[in-house]
């Protein structure tokens, strides 16, 4: 919308969530907005919480750069900032939740009302019939005892939901006849092999490995077209961020600012960064911050290239090298390239999956084990279930230096063995358990966590100068 003149921009904007994961907040989301852009509408959608495939799958279908927003990570001032400016030029704002609407602290429920966005939710109605009433119930009639920094959450703004893969007519008829009078039961999506999206065990497959995903889209949104779905939300007033630069180039931690100091930056070194299908788990903030803080940034690939770019530092981003290993223990020639690089003291930061990649080993489901680049040592494996996922602080300067803390997220399916000893680890944001190991070895390290840059800025720029 136009306002950019004003105080605020307006702009129709709503906030999908749903009772859990896997209830189809993606596709549904996805569809509505591919539906707007054929429309030739300017669709804006953002995700909320750390994921790398959702964002992925959402810019396919707007057309449009997505967002993370996460009042944690991203920080409360930068969410607020990134919403105005998009209210500036877009028509429309998508914005999908996380998990559950109540789930974490803030949640998806206090995401919303803080910047006043109504709510739709999106429920799996597979295998019940009118307990789908009581869950929508629920959903629009539960609040938690206390509110998310004096937000008052009972006046939040439930539209209604959205019964997801919904099996028949008469199914539809027993959703329908449950609902309580003061719910709005907005559309009934039969189940369909055209409402998919492909995926794997850490989520969505990415778009471009799916050679149909346009027409994929293009069909979601013509299943959403018969319904009342692509009326346009109510209209949201959204404000700029009363210290955006602060929020922008750091965070609030309690009481405490930290701000990117103007003299140190990243002027005149040259980053190499493993992107391919192995390695690809890339905040576009992250990205963004290396660029303002003067980096140049060159890509490479350890699945196809012989050897690494002339570059200063290097960062291995998670990612699923486990669908790639025989690829990357057959290519010797960049191993031995990243083997000079590290005997050269140079920086290396390993997230995730790039540190398992570094470390000697990493095991197959089916029990093959595959020798990576043997940096450090370390011996992954693959497994079918566990791992780690959550919010964690990375202390990144030792567990007694909080101003070397980066606010981070796991999320993998293995687990690492025989490794360096710890330097430090992983503050969990709700639980008194240590969190994941942060090791270093020469210039090179490495953790589970995926880290959020602009979160400390200052620490970020050591870790590559």
């Amino acid at each position: 919308m136009n306002n950019s003149h004003s105080v605020s921009a307006t702009c129709p904007a709503i906030f999908f969530c749903a009772p859990a994961s896997g209830q189809g907040k993606t596709t549904i989301t996805a569809g509505i907005a591919r539906h707007h852009r054929n429309q030739g509408l300017d669709v804006r959608v953002f995700k909320t919480g750390p994921d790398y495939l959702d964002p992925l799958i959402l810019e396919q279908a707007s057309s449009n750069p997505v967002t993370q927003l996460d009042m944690w990570m991203v920080g409360k001032q930068a969410c607020k900032q990134f919403l105005y400016e998009a209210a500036l030029e877009a028509d429309l704002i998508l914005i999908e939740g996380v998990m559950g609407m109540f789930d974490g602290s803030p949640s998806g429920a206090d995401m919303a009302q803080y910047f006043g966005i109504p709510v739709i939710a999106i429920i799996d109605a597979r295998a019940m019939a009118q307990t789908f009433a009581a869950i929508a119930y629920g959903l629009a009639n539960y609040r938690p005892d206390s509110s998310y920094e004096g937000v008052d959450l009972t006046s939040l703004e439930f539209v209604g939901v959205i019964a997801n893969k919904v099996g028949s007519d008469r199914h539809a008829d027993l959703i329908t006849e449950a609902m309580p009078a003061d719910v709005n039961l907005l559309a009934c999506l039969k189940r369909d092999d055209g409402m998919q999206l492909p995926e794997r065990h850490l989520g969505l497959v990415f778009p471009s490995e799916v050679s149909d995903i346009d027409q994929r889209l293009d069909a979601i949104a013509d299943i959403i077209a018969s319904t009342q779905l692509i009326q346009l939300p109510k209209v949201v007033e959204f404000y700029p961020a009363t210290d955006c630069e602060a929020d922008l180039q750091g965070y609030y931690s309690g009481t405490q600012e930290i701000r990117a100091d103007q003299s140190n930056t990243l002027q005149g070194i040259k980053i190499g960064i493993a992107r391919d299908a192995a390695f690809s788990f890339i905040y576009a903030a992250n990205i963004q911050f290396l660029s303002k803080m003067g980096a140049e940034l060159i890509y490479f690939s350890p699945l196809s290239d012989s050897q690494l770019p002339d570059v200063d530092a290097l960062w291995f981003p998670g990612g699923y090298p486990e669908l790639h290993l025989a690829q990357l223990q057959a290519n010797k020639a960049i191993k031995r390239s990243i083997q000079t690089f590290y005997a050269a003291g140079k920086k290396i930061l390993a997230e995730c999956g790039g540190m398992l990649y570094l470390q000697n080993t990493l095991t197959s489901l089916d029990g093959e084990c595959f020798q990576m680049v043997g940096l450090i040592p370390g011996d992954g494996y693959m497994r079918e279930r566990g791992g780690c996922q959550g919010m964690q602080y990375a202390p990144l300067l030792g567990n007694d230096n909080p101003a070397g803390e980066v606010r981070a997220h796991a999320h993998h399916r293995s687990r690492s063995e025989n490794t360096l000893e710890p330097i430090a680890n992983g503050r969990r944001t709700r639980h008194p358990a240590p969190g994941e190991p942060i090791m270093k070895s020469r210039e090179l390290l490495a953790t589970y966590l995926h880290l959020y840059f602009p979160s400390n800025p200052n620490v970020i720029l050591g870790l590559f100068k």
